[in-house]
């Protein structure tokens, strides 16, 4: 799937508007420390609807790359993952239930393999990359909440 076709799949009613923000260190650190992962990017880039809002993240599962879209409700909350882009071998692959087992969480402890998300089996660094990414965005999210767009 393209960014968007997935888009228009998440948002089939509306034409999301594309926001662009530069965190200050402030920001950035605010959102390490909340999502416990450690990332460096400053530029976040979100697409925007009255239902909710879509984060692209593209980050290294094992040794190559992966791509997924993480849909938060305007109450910040994962509405939807679906994944883009995925170069592993297929056996690394999450299965749909698995990553359905993300949706309604909020950014706590329980999101964690370690908490109420179960591992996968064979594929523990997909499951973590891809949990990592839902908590990033979400502590995003949540640092965003109020800031204006540039």
């Amino acid at each position: 799937m393209t960014q968007d076709q997935a888009l228009a799949s998440a948002f089939p009613n509306a034409k999301p508007a594309r926001q662009t923000f530069f965190l200050t260190k402030q920001q950035l650190d605010a959102a390490r420390q909340e999502s416990g992962v450690d990332f460096r990017e400053q530029l976040v880039i979100r697409y925007a609807t009255p239902a909710g809002f879509a984060y692209f993240d593209s980050h290294r599962v094992r040794t190559l790359p992966e791509t997924v879209m993480i849909v938060v409700t305007p109450d910040g909350k994962v509405a939807r993952v679906e994944i883009l882009s995925f170069d592993e071998p297929t056996d690394y692959f999450p299965k749909r239930r698995w990553l359905d087992q993300l949706l309604g969480r909020h950014l706590d402890a329980d999101l964690s393999l370690k908490g109420a998300v179960r591992p996968i089996s064979g594929a523990s660094l997909t499951g973590q990359a891809i949990v990592n990414a839902t908590r990033k965005v979400l502590a995003l999210h949540h640092v965003l909440a109020g800031v204006a767009p540039k």
